[in-house]
């Protein structure tokens, strides 16, 4: 009981299981049908080829999606908040396997639902259903997009679709780095080594100047 108090409010601002009778959730928590699991920052909550068996509902954290080539190099595909679920579009799928691996960037709490107690509430909650369908469908184009943003690009070709993306979101041709170095090289599918050489050319180049903590745009 005590687990269903401490997450109750995430769970009420839940886009998805808002659509759901207050009274009907709070039975499915105490008969353990709804099961709330907690993850430590950098636990592997799938891994790639494993098969998805229930849906999952972020109710705090970040969890982000990530591939490894063949070169060992990290690409992290999207990222994952509050709110969000994970196996939406897999868990009725003719071959439902996490095609990545997904891992818990922040401690996070997902709240799971399997896949036989899903189907009965789309059967009994229509306004579950089309809140569900509209999500996966939202999810995927934006999977899409950040897939084709990465794939067949140069080094060079990803850093300037993100210092653009940057400087229009900042609205400032210097740019403060959200997010660390390593983490960027990891954000555009590089090794840290690669980025970091990339970033000196381009400031021989006078494309670029930068410092530890931004990247100023000089001539893109």
């Amino acid at each position: 009981m005590f687990i269903i108090v401490k997450y109750w409010d995430s769970i009420n601002e839940s886009t998805l299981l808002s659509t759901l009778p207050t009274e009907e959730i709070q039975k499915l928590l105490e008969n353990g049908q709804f099961r709330i699991v907690c993850y430590k920052k950098d636990s592997i909550i799938h891994f790639d080829g494993e098969v998805c068996s229930k849906l999952e509902i972020i109710l705090s954290g970040k969890i982000v999606i990530e591939r490894i080539d063949e070169s060992g190099n990290t690409l992290t595909i999207s990222d994952f908040y509050s709110d969000d679920i994970l196996g939406g579009n897999l868990i009725f799928s003719t071959n439902p396997r996490y095609p990545m691996t997904a891992i818990s960037k922040l401690p996070s709490v997902i709240l799971e639902i399997n896949k036989e107690l899903l189907f009965s509430l789309f059967s009994t909650n229509p306004l579950f259903l089309s809140t569900f369908l509209e999500f996966i469908s939202d999810h995927a184009s934006i999977l899409s997009d950040k897939i084709k943003h990465y794939i067949n690009r140069t080094i060079r070709e990803s850093i300037i679709n993100y210092l653009k993306y940057e400087q229009k979101k900042q609205k400032a041709c210097k740019i403060i780095l959200p997010t660390s170095k390593k983490s960027l090289a990891e954000k555009i599918g590089v090794q840290r080594t690669s980025l970091s050489r990339e970033l000196q050319k381009m400031k021989n180049e006078k494309l670029i100047d930068f410092d530890f903590k931004s990247i100023t745009i000089l001539n893109l």
